[in-house]
């Protein structure tokens, strides 16, 4: 008997991925690709997008093709910031503008001039400044500086609505998408900015549904569900959601290491703005406070600069053990740059220290989003949860809470499958979604 299976891409910037999940939500199937950028009508580095959608439809046509799997519903995760415009056919009217696109410094003021300054334009819409990492702002570009492309957008699509509309064909906003920092979203009046209306863009951005939603779809003779789609960051909170209903904060790292507290609903504050706070939406609709840090980043470029210095493999250091010895020691020893390498004894004393300094950004980043929520659990997952030292430090820097190293098995596409679990699973969902470790 063919296993029944939800299929859900997972799009990333980098990599793409396409994942077979059984009912029981273990990876069953898995193939990845990386796909070379193109470049748009300026030159500047884009995802390709015919590649993207001719790849995406060849491989879920082979895993339809499969005998040992019977494939129930597909579903999309993806990452945010990225909109992709199409016409009255429903096909592409312009390239996948690249969220790293450079933003006209004019345009830019004309926007906050006729719309409210940067400040209390930010605070309206939970979304720090931040150009073209502000979707709404892209169509403010097009707007202004591409008439035509303008006159042929039939609907601006999130992207990953976008990609669920190739398997749907049924055009859809969704909320994990619209409030990703898009400067779209009045977070008070929990509707579109009166902007997007003004500058005729509402009636080009499709019905708002839930993640939820799924559309009944034939697919090379097949019978399936097909979702709306979810933007990734969003969707890898919802294990978390259904596993654990006591206040936690899920701290994600990677290049970036995002605090997400699902359970703070509070307004975001001028202080908080001005240190990369920003508001996601819940796949059900509430908001969730964030604080963003690029520990990530420094982490790689730092250990690179000690591994250099004293001529050793920086990624023998994710595997260091944790010495409270060491750490005591230069606790007592006056701040400097982890970079003035010729005062410390050894790579392991500067590997320590590094940490130690990002634990202590990390502790004040992660604090910004506790609020008067009464959080009692601090979940880690990606990178830095399988380093000792770092979960070690963690757990002394928040002696108030407790602190677990968290495992989720590709945590964006189990989200993508569990918000449309109703849809093809028949059994309940699991218990033992996310696997924990827990450092005092």
């Amino acid at each position: 008997m063919p296993v029944p299976v939800i299929a859900v891409f997972d799009i990333g910037k980098t990599n793409k991925k396409l994942l077979l999940l059984n009912e029981q939500y273990h990876i069953v199937f898995e193939q990845q690709t990386c796909m070379q950028e193109t470049t748009d009508e300026a030159g500047d580095p884009c995802e390709d997008l015919h590649l993207l959608i001719n790849n995406m439809r060849q491989q879920l046509a082979a895993v339809l093709a499969m005998e040992a799997f019977e494939v129930k519903a597909v579903n999309v995760s993806a990452y945010g910031a990225s909109l992709v415009y199409i016409d009255e056919s429903g096909a592409p009217a312009g390239p996948l503008y690249n969220y790293l696109k450079p933003y006209p410094e004019e345009l830019s003021n004309r926007f906050y001039a006729t719309y409210g300054d940067r400040e209390r334009f930010s605070h309206e819409t939970a979304s720090p400044a931040l150009d073209s990492l502000n979707a709404g702002l892209q169509l403010y570009r097009i707007r202004h500086r591409q008439p035509l492309l303008f006159s042929r957008t039939r609907y601006a699509l999130h992207l990953p609505q976008f990609l669920g509309y190739l398997f749907s064909g049924q055009a859809f906003s969704e909320m994990t998408s619209i409030g990703c920092h898009t400067g779209l979203w009045d977070f008070a009046r929990k509707q579109y900015h009166t902007w997007v209306d003004r500058e005729g863009w509402l009636d080009k951005l499709p019905p708002i549904v839930p993640a939820t939603r799924t559309t009944p779809v034939h697919i090379a003779h097949h019978a399936l569900q097909a979702g709306v789609g979810i933007h990734d960051s969003s969707a890898a909170l919802v294990p978390y959601l259904l596993q654990f209903h006591e206040p936690f904060v899920l701290l994600s790292t990677g290049t970036w290491c995002i605090s997400m507290n699902p359970f703070n609903h509070e307004p975001l504050t001028t202080e908080e703005l001005q240190q990369d706070c920003l508001c996601y939406i819940r796949y059900d609709g509430l908001p969730v406070k964030s604080s963003r840090l690029f520990a990530g980043h420094t982490h790689e470029t730092a250990a690179q600069e000690i591994a250099g210095f004293f001529g050793e493999d920086h990624q023998s250091y994710k595997v260091l053990p944790y010495d409270p010895e060491v750490t005591a020691q230069l606790a007592q020893s006056p701040e400097f740059s982890i970079l003035e390498m010729s005062r410390y004894e050894n790579s392991t004393a500067a590997y320590h220290h590094l940490v130690m300094m990002l634990v202590k950004q990390q502790q004040h980043a992660t604090r910004l989003v506790l609020g008067h929520t009464a959080v009692k659990k601090l979940f880690v997952d990606g990178g830095f949860a399988r380093n000792n030292i770092y979960m070690q430090l963690l757990a002394k820097a928040f002696p108030e809470m407790e602190v677990y190293a968290a495992t989720v098995s590709q945590a964006s596409a189990m989200g993508a499958a569990l918000v449309i679990h109703d849809s093809w699973n028949t059994q309940p969902v699991p218990a033992d979604l996310v696997q924990l470790k827990h450092y005092a």
